[in-house]
Order: C-alpha cells, then sequence, then structure tokens
C-alpha cells in the first residue's frame, strides 16, 4: 500500500471537477515514454522458528530496514519510525503486518525490471542472513492466524484495521496475511487507457489463475488455490470488484472519477499524521462539509491518497495498476509485468486480446471472478469451454507483443524468455497452488513447514 510522505512544494485546493480528471489525463504518455512498474511483496519470517518478526524486536523489521540503507536506501520517517526506505531502484515499504514491498521504479523494458528485482532480492537477503530472517514468496501466509502477527506503526494501518471489520469478514486477512505481485503500466490517451483498461480487467482473473499460490491457511488446504483473490470478495464491496461501468460505452476518466468519489473514505493525511476519516464522503470534503475538517476543502494530493484507497481488480492512477496475482518467488516476479507488457503495449497485442474478450457479457466475467479463486484454470468462461482453454492462446498473444517490441538485453535476447513460468503452467495444467498441494499430501506428509525451504527466495 502507499506510503505518505511530505514532500513540500504547492498542493492546489480542487477548485473544479477539471482537476479530479486531471489526476488521470496527466499519465498519459507517448509511447516512447510508457514505462514499467513493479511492486511485490513478500512475508518476512525468523529462520529459527518461522514467527512474524515484529518492528520493535531484535533483529526484527525495524533493525532489517536499518540494515538494508548500507545500500544507499534513505530513510522514511512517520513520527519518529522508519517506515519505508527511498532509493533509485523505487521505494521499500511496509504492508501492515509486515510484509517488506519493493515498489520498482519506472523502467523502460523487462530486462530492467529484472535486474532491479534481483538487486532487491540479494540485498534483503544478505541482510536477512545477519539477522537470521528469511523470505517467503507464496500469497497468503500459510500457517499464521491474524492473533500471531504484528502490526507495522503507520497511522493510516491503524484507521484500516479498525475499519476493515466494519465492512467485510475478510478485510483484516487481507491486511495481515497476503502478500501480491503487480504490474503499473501507462496510457497514451483516454481512448488508449479505455482499451487497455478493459482488457486487462476482463483478463485479470487469467492472472490470478496462472499465479494462483494461496492454498493455506491456518496450516491446512483452505479448499482455494488463491485464496488471497477470495479475500478480496469480502473486505470491502464499496471500493473492490469487476467495475461493470467500465465496459460500458462511453466510459473514460470523467466515469471513473464518479466511480471513486463513491468510494468511502479512509483518511485525511496533515501535518504528518493520519486523520480518521473512515466511511466519510469525499464528496462532502469537496463541499467543505467534512466533519473531521469543518469548513476545509481538499487537495490535489488529498484526491491522489483517495484514489490509493480504491481496491478494484485494475486501479486507474495516473497509470493503470494490474492487482490479481499472488506473490511468489523471483521468476514469477519477472513473468507477471511480462505477461501484462506483451499484452498492452503493443497495439497489435491488444486488439488481439481484446477479440478473445470482447463478446463475453458482464455476467460471464463477475461468474469468471467468483470461480476462479477455487477453480483456477477450470473456472468457466462460457461456451462450455474453461479458463485453460484460452490460457495458452493469451500468453502466446503477450509473446508477440513482446516480440514486437523488440527490446533486447545485452545478449541479444527480446524479452520473451520472462514468460517461461507461465509456458509451464500452461503446458503442464497445474498452477503452483496445484504442485504445493501435491506435496503436501505426498512427500510432504502433511507437514506445512517444508513449505519454508521449498517457497523462500
Amino acid at each position: 500500500m502507499s506510503t505518505r510522505t511530505d514532500t513540500g512544494g504547492v498542493d492546489p485546493v480542487i477548485e473544479s471537477r477539471d482537476q479530479l480528471i486531471a489526476a488521470f489525463s496527466k499519465g498519459e504518455k507517448p509511447k516512447d515514454r510508457w514505462r514499467i512498474g513493479t511492486e511485490h511483496e513478500k512475508f518476512v519470517y525468523s529462520r529459527k522458528d518461522h514467527h512474524a518478526p515484529s518492528y520493535d524486536e531484535r533483529g526484527g523489521i525495524h533493525t532489517l530496514l536499518i540494515g538494508l540503507t548500507r545500500y544507499g536506501w534513505n530513510p522514511v520517517f512517520e513520527g519518529d519510525n522508519i517506515i519505508a526506505l527511498s532509493g533509485s531502484d523505487g521505494t521499500i515499504s511496509l504492508e501492515p503486518a509486515g510484509q517488506l514491498e519493493l515498489s520498482g521504479a519506472p523502467l523502460e523494458n523487462l530486462h530492467q525490471t529484472c535486474a532491479e528485482t534481483g538487486r532487491h532480492l540479494e540485498q534483503v537477503k544478505y541482510v536477512g542472513d545477519m539477522l537470521g530472517l528469511g523470505f517467503l514468496g507464496l500469497g497468503m501466509w500459510p500457517d499464521k492466524s491474524r492473533e500471531e502477527l504484528p502490526i507495522m506503526p503507520k497511522g493510516r494501518y491503524d484507521i484500516m484495521l479498525r475499519h476493515m471489520p466494519r465492512v467485510g469478514s475478510l478485510g483484516l486477512d487481507m491486511m495481515l496475511r497476503t502478500c501480491t505481485i503487480q504490474t503499473n503500466l501507462d496510457y497514451g490517451s483516454e481512448a488508449d487507457m479505455a482499451q487497455k483498461f478493459r482488457v486487462s480487467l476482463a483478463l485479470q482473473p487469467l492472472a490470478t489463475a496462472l499465479f494462483a499460490n494461496s492454498p493455506f491457511t491456518d496450516g491446512k488446504p483452505n479448499g482455494f488455490l488463491s485464496y488471497r483473490s477470495h479475500i478480496w470478495s469480502d473486505t470491502d464491496p464499496h471500493r473492490t470488484g469487476m467495475l461493470p461501468f467500465v465496459f460500458e460505452d462511453g466510459f473514460g476518466y470523467e466515469r471513473y472519477a464518479d466511480y471513486a468519489l463513491d468510494v468511502p473514505m479512509y483518511f485525511v493525511y496533515r501535518d504528518g499524521k493520519y486523520i480518521d476519516a473512515a466511511g466519510h464522503s469525499f464528496r462532502d470534503f469537496l463541499a467543505g462539509k467534512l466533519s473531521v475538517l469543518p469548513g476545509e476543502k481538499p487537495t490535489e494530493k488529498d484526491w491522489e491518497d483517495h484514489l490509493s484507497t480504491a481496491f478494484p481488480e485494475v486501479r486507474m492512477k495516473s497509470f493503470l495498476e494490474m492487482r490479481g496475482a499472488d506473490g511468489g518467488p523471483w521468476n514469477r516476479i519477472c513473468a507477471l509485468p511480462a505477461f501484462w507488457v506483451g499484452l498492452l503495449y503493443d497495439q497489435g497485442a491488444l486488439d488481439a486480446a481484446w477479440d478473445v474478450v470482447k463478446d463475453w457479457s458482464m455476467e460471464e466475467r463477475q461468474i469468471l471472478r467468483d470461480s476462479v479463486p477455487k477453480l483456477g484454470l477450470d473456472a468457466p468462461i462460457g461456451g462450455g469451454r474453461k479458463l485453460r482453454d484460452i490460457a495458452g492462446q493469451v500468453v502466446d498473444i503477450a509473446r508477440s507483443g513482446l516480440a514486437a517490441r523488440a527490446r533486447l538485453n545485452g545478449s541479444g535476447d527480446n524479452e520473451t524468455g520472462y514468460l517461461s513460468f507461465l509456458d509451464e503452467v500452461v503446458a503442464s495444467g497445474k498452477t503452483n497452488a496445484e504442485r504445493l498441494l501435491d506435496r503436501y499430501h505426498g512427500e510432504w506428509q502433511g507437514d506445512l513447514s517444508h513449505v519454508y525451504a521449498e517457497e523462500s527466495f
């Protein structure tokens, strides 16, 4: 989740609807300036006993952040606490229960993305080795209850932790027990944004299936392949979901702004502190009628903050965020941006991907979204078919898009090699979640502690 800092400078008060829409239109870039931003989270654990370390304990999360400063990362404070690090490779931040996230820099190609990921993992593993910490690449804590997990000292999280139980039964699990990989991508115009949004939203369940990696909860199988994805179905219906309006005629920046205005607020950030505004209306804020800040109107930064509190399957800020995948190890971190860049950054591939999904009804899209956490590639897509029946076709479209980009590394290789993990899933028909379940019921003999050796970085 976003880490808010005081950056100084002018922060204009919102006086017109145009300023709301400008948050999206300012993201428009010519194709030669389109970039790739990759975010990935991992669970931190003690190698001695597999507990999740607290912020303050000796050799815990605070010590880990301090250790990473040896690589030139700069501390970001909230009050007296270091809650993030900033540097040339982006931002390292903390999720609510100490999950460690790299929000990578905007990069030109996937070779740079994988190099950035490699640097980050080498750094955290080196510091982790000194502290006796390991890093687990899954979409869900396999064996930790909510009560066993620490809470990081971030004001935003305090507000969300109080509010989540009011609006859903699984929001605390989302915050405390899940990890994801996300990709942030650019658009060239409002029409380009709309096509990319529709394609990526329709195919987000395919990404969920291909990257399914959260089959365990509380030390045993949970009946799902992506329990992390299921959690989002009962987190907060006001800020999650498949956004049917995206597929309606006339969809654009203004319609998304209307959606975001209807998302209840979480907070307002003032003078380094978070003010609890959970459940209040941003429309009231625009009218100067927000009860926690009477008479005050929002700034453009308040609107940016608010946009970060909506959690649909695809989210728009000044770029599009792909949000459907479970966390996983190194090869999956590289495969996710490869999948979406291949589909969305070449017009021929984008058009071909739209041809695959354009005739799906909203009911079919919703059934697919609801089915995929449990069924994975066996989720239905209409016409008596299953998701696995189009998985290879879509991965091949992504490959064609990457080949057309022709972004080469020093050895002359293009970016298509980063799809190898997905090729393996398609060829075998088995997701990583299913492979883990096979091991659990087979060679592990029901002992889930083996997952730490198998799925750590």
